[in-house]
């Protein structure tokens, strides 16, 4: 597939068919998020594959909303959670030819060890077109959309989904990634999707901040 193609046709996809996928085809994805850039070459990131049938069951309660909302999501053949590892970039900006020997979260201008991982999740997305699958990046949160609700306790949930994968402490999960092909009944995209979609004029600043 062209890679303009694979760009026009990634879309976040959540209902899926019963059909598995190939272990060529797993491995291609999982091994494309290794080429996604990071900051100093620090690699400060995991990947929990999950294909057995068992270990997927154990994952999706974590994940209530998204199952009440689409349950179909529970067919696709893969999931992944992509793991930041902060303590890599910082142990890594300490070494000489960085020279950060206080290890301070302070010097860095953004999270990078979640930005880098954020980007090895999009190269699965992408790689999952590219094998003509179909994807969904979404959060692993008990509700939806309620941080500020008293009973949901989103590091306690976090906390769980960790212990019951026995992820240790310093990786933190960014989300979950399900890939698998499209059920053969999926809805059509909500129209409001594309009147919402931003122009290039209103995101885009020439030279400077306000020139389209």
């Amino acid at each position: 597939m062209q890679f303009a193609e694979v760009i026009r046709r990634r879309r976040m996809v959540r209902h899926y068919a019963d059909r598995p996928l190939s272990p060529e085809v797993i491995e291609t994805i999982l091994a494309s998020a290794l080429r996604a850039p990071s900051a100093g070459f620090s690699q400060g990131w995991a990947f929990l594959a999950l294909t057995d049938p068992a270990d997927r069951a154990r994952f999706w309660p974590f994940v209530p909303t998204r199952v009440a909302q689409t349950p179909t999501m529970q067919n696709a053949p893969l999931v992944v959670v992509p793991l930041a590892h902060k303590a890599a970039y910082l142990a890594r900006y300490a070494e000489a030819d960085k020279g950060w020997a206080d290890r301070s979260e302070a010097r860095w201008p953004a999270p990078y060890w979640y930005i880098d991982t954020g980007m090895a999740a999009l190269m699965m997305l992408l790689t999952a077109v590219d094998e003509g699958l179909d994807a969904c990046f979404f959060g692993i949160m008990p509700v939806t959309g309620e941080y500020s609700t008293p009973e949901v306790d989103v590091p306690a949930h976090t906390a769980a989904f960790k212990a019951e994968f026995g992820i240790p402490d310093e990786y933190a999960p960014i989300g979950g990634i399900c890939v698998g092909y499209r059920a053969d009944d999926l809805p059509p995209q909500n129209p409001a999707v594309a009147a919402r979609r931003r122009a290039a004029s209103t995101v885009i600043h020439r030279g400077q901040w306000g020139n389209a």
